[in-house]
């Protein structure tokens, strides 16, 4: 592990210091859906993809009102247009 790999243990920690600076619930930043768009993403798009969508992600959850109802439907929406771009790509197969 090299010093700007962060342990799993320390990404709680990190949370911690997000949410206290920016006074944020801890269902403001659900780490797990975060982490699975950015697998998705990176998997069906490209890795350099995945920090920008879970960026756009943010963005337009925010826009829509910012519940966690938002931040699913966004996370959903770039999921599935991943899903479909890696399609695409393949020639319309999975």
């Amino acid at each position: 592990m090299t010093e700007r790999t962060l342990p799993p243990e320390a990404l709680d920690a990190w949370a911690t210091v997000l949410r206290d600076h920016f006074a944020l619930a801890p269902d403001d930043v659900p780490i797990a859906l975060i982490l699975d768009l950015a697998r998705d993403v990176a998997h069906d798009v490209a890795r350099p993809a995945a920090p920008f969508s879970a960026f756009v992600a943010g963005l337009v959850a925010g826009r829509a009102g910012g519940s966690a109802d938002d931040i699913a439907a966004a996370v959903a929406a770039i999921t599935g247009l991943a899903r479909a771009h890696a399609k695409d790509a393949a020639g319309g197969t999975p």
